[in-house]
């Protein structure tokens, strides 16, 4: 029991995750992990956003350079025209 309380504590939100993800964007190249934590507008426990940044590099929207700068790699256009090319509607 307490180890599900404690794991149900680092999940972060569907909001939680898009307000990292803009963040990102917004400041991207510009600033390492603990800084960018810094600059979120509202306040995201350590852990979770370790999760969030976890699961942003996979999902592959961000990349994180050896000094620990933060990337924004999605390009929303680029995919879309992809996806028209290989015939998929998106």
């Amino acid at each position: 029991m307490q180890n599900e309380i404690i794991n149900a504590t680092r999940s972060p939100t569907l909001d939680t995750v898009l307000m990292v993800e803009k963040t990102i964007e917004k400041y991207s190249g510009e600033y390492n992990r603990t800084e960018l934590w810094k600059k979120l507008p509202r306040k995201v426990m350590w852990q979770t956003y370790l999760v969030v940044l976890d699961y942003l590099e996979n999902i592959n929207k961000i990349g994180i350079t050896r000094d620990g700068t933060l990337i924004y790699l999605w390009n929303p256009k680029l995919a879309k025209k992809y996806m028209n090319m290989r015939g998929v509607k998106y």
